[in-house]
């Protein structure tokens, strides 16, 4: 691995993707900083985090052989990581929202924003961005949203944390590039936020229905049995999960 530390700066997948478009950085190069000013979320959002109180982190991981059309097993792969981690600290009631929000709770503590490179049609490989809530306490304007140590009233060395994560990463990718895809698949589903119950949705034209999880595709869409008992699948700018 091959780590560099940042005091601050706009965005750690930005800058690796600065480097990426040079020329392809080393397997595992991970960029950390301890205050992002541009951080972003799925779907252009923007992510809070006060400096030095929680993990920002972007991971440069090289998928060669990996087709574009299985590119979600990326997500399955972090998601599985950052969840199996936190279950070594002891953190609660953990899940994962689709696509890879990580809740505690009910809660948000963990945001993944994957951002791939793709070259002549292959994947090159991916920039793999993650915010991790540790030992902040204010989140302004986000009541879905919370830490570690609110969760459990402990202070948590940051560094520890993240070493546990890139270890379960490794773990992960691993299994990814042994084609254990049927093993991440079910790891994936088997965490998956309010699978197999009643949950409401809301479309972009602010329609609403109900329905209930089964489970995600192999390209990622969401699979919602809906309430006239047809199986429907939804990509992520088709349909938001509410709870």
């Amino acid at each position: 691995m091959y780590i560099i530390k940042l005091d601050a700066i706009d965005s750690t997948n930005a800058y690796l993707k600065q480097i990426a478009a040079k020329a392809l950085p080393k397997d595992y190069t991970i960029v950390v900083t301890n205050s992002q000013t541009q951080g972003r979320g799925q779907m252009g959002t923007q992510w809070q985090a006060e400096k030095g109180k929680s993990l920002t982190v972007s991971v440069f991981k090289v998928l060669p052989h990996l087709k574009i059309e299985q590119q979600f097993y990326i997500s399955m792969v972090v998601s599985l990581a950052v969840s199996k981690a936190l279950t070594v600290f002891n953190i609660p009631k953990l899940g994962v929202k689709w696509p890879n929000d990580i809740l505690s709770a009910d809660k948000k503590i963990c945001g993944i924003l994957i951002e791939n490179i793709v070259k002549s049609n292959q994947l090159q490989g991916s920039v793999i961005g993650f915010g991790l809530n540790i030992n902040q306490k204010y989140f302004k304007n986000l009541p879905q949203a919370s830490s570690l140590i609110l969760i459990t009233g402990i202070v948590f060395d940051k560094d520890e944390v993240l070493a546990e994560i890139l270890k379960q990463m490794q773990y992960y990718f691993q299994l990814l590039e042994t084609n254990k895809f049927q093993k991440l698949h079910s790891a994936y589903e088997s965490i998956l936020f309010r699978k197999n119950k009643p949950s409401t949705f809301i479309t972009p034209n602010d329609n609403t229905f109900t329905g209930i999880i089964k489970g995600v595709t192999v390209e990622g869409k969401l699979k919602v049995l809906t309430e006239d008992d047809v199986m429907k699948t939804f990509d992520l700018k088709e349909v938001v999960l509410k709870y």
